[in-house]
């Protein structure tokens, strides 16, 4: 049996492993999408009046924009770094809010404030506060309770593993089980620094379930007052964020892999396919935007006992 055990292991590691892996996965779709995720990445600018551009995926911004912001006075981006999603979030800001952008690496906390900095109008900016802790205990440190939180969670990101030949060669699922414990640990202290009433968005560049929907999955079985938001919700989210960004002539362009195609924003999110819990914009069906899961949870008021 542990002759069997050990050959199980062999059979997923490295680079054939890795194909196996995800051959099984994603049935005959694999070969299709793993063209796509080695073809070179495209991005949107993202550029605030006045201020430097940012480049960045769009999925991401898509995601980003699910997040609900309305009654939020704290804001929490719990694992910003290096500060696309930040910018997109602040972008929606109400006036007298303020948003924590949170990073655990120092070196990584530095690019965060200075695309900050640099990347937002000063009315914005002076409302953010950057910060470097780790996400995973910071519910042990942090007082404040946030009314919308974004958790965009270290993961297998497969596109990068895939074009580097050491780390495809090192893989295992050994990898995917060792990040969803992170995930986990990051997703309930977000949990944890939620308002009741709040808005959770967790999101990763992973393509496996067992670091997306799973996760969601443990979060509703864990807590009885997590609620998993509909496509349509996370929609009509998104829509009212986008319009909001552009009223304040907040441009994201998307880079075109053709003359003829002129992508949108908008047209990228029609992309995203259900999954389990969220949506997830892969990209062999957006044309090579991607990979890129969300979900959104709220945090329901929990009647009290009698």
């Amino acid at each position: 049996m542990k002759r069997n055990t050990n050959q199980e292991k062999q059979k997923y590691r490295g680079a054939c492993g890795f194909d196996l892996y995800y051959g099984e996965l994603f049935s005959k779709r694999w070969e299709g999408l793993k063209k796509s995720l080695l073809t070179e990445t495209r991005h949107a600018s993202l550029t605030f009046p006045g201020c430097e551009t940012y480049f960045m995926d769009p999925a991401s911004i898509c995601a980003a924009l699910c997040l609900p912001l309305d009654e939020s006075e704290n804001v929490l981006d719990l694992c910003a770094a290096p500060g696309g999603k930040t910018l997109v979030v602040s972008a929606n800001l109400a006036p007298e809010s303020e948003l924590k952008s949170n990073e655990r690496s120092a070196e990584r906390k530095k690019r965060l404030a200075k695309v900050v900095s640099e990347s937002l109008p000063e009315d914005i900016s002076k409302r953010i506060k950057v910060t470097c802790s780790d996400g995973a205990t910071l519910c042990q440190r942090d007082d404040t309770r946030y009314g919308s939180i974004l958790l965009d969670a270290p993961c297998s990101s497969e596109r990068h593993v895939l074009n580097d030949e050491k780390y495809l060669s090192q893989w295992s699922p050994a990898r995917l089980k060792s990040l969803a414990m992170e995930q986990w640990a990051l997703v309930s202290s977000a949990w944890r620094l939620l308002n009741e009433g709040g808005f959770l968005l967790y999101a990763t560049c992973a393509l496996s379930p067992k670091e997306n929907d799973e996760i969601i999955s443990r979060l509703a079985k864990k807590f009885s007052n997590a609620e998993i938001q509909s496509k349509d919700f996370m929609e009509n989210v998104f829509k009212k964020n986008l319009a909001g960004m552009e009223s304040k002539k907040i441009a994201a362009s998307v880079q075109a892999r053709e003359e003829k195609e002129s992508p949108t924003i908008e047209k990228i999110f029609q992309t995203a396919e259900p999954t389990e819990h969220g949506l997830q914009i892969l990209p062999d069906s957006s044309n090579g935007y991607g990979p890129l899961f969300f979900s959104l949870v709220k945090k329901c008021v929990q009647n009290p006992d009698f």
